[in-house]
């Protein structure tokens, strides 16, 4: 079975907010809330959390990808650190359930469903 990835921005800060020089960033935080939660619920040969760089989306907030082999890739923007994290991870039980990969809006967590920004097609090889 492939491997599922959660890719997190760690330079992500919501834009409403300035930039803190010594406080780590939203996206990082997030990043954190997300590991700590997922030890609990997800084995580590399914699902990992990958933090990136950039996602080059950064007047978006905190910004995150879903990825995983023959399945859509879901890009969700504007989330919170403190909200987002249970959202995500109940979303990444319904991804990984999913043979093909798709979710319907109405299935997604409320928080993600304002969120939701792309859902990109799977490379089919």
């Amino acid at each position: 079975m492939p491997k599922h990835t959660l890719f997190v921005c760690k330079s992500c800060h919501c834009s409403s907010e300035e930039r803190p020089e010594t406080s780590p960033l939203d996206g990082t935080i997030l990043s954190d809330k997300l590991n700590s939660l997922c030890v609990e619920e997800f084995p580590a040969d399914k699902f990992e959390i990958q933090p990136v760089k950039c996602l080059w989306a950064c007047s978006q907030g905190c910004v995150v990808a879903v990825s995983s082999q023959d399945k859509p890739t879901y890009l969700f923007v504007n989330l919170l650190p403190e909200e987002s994290p249970t959202a995500l991870l109940e979303f990444m039980q319904l991804y990984i359930k999913k043979r093909k990969g798709a979710i319907a809006w109405e299935q997604l967590p409320k928080v993600l469903q304002s969120a939701i920004f792309a859902q990109i097609p799977p490379v089919i090889l």
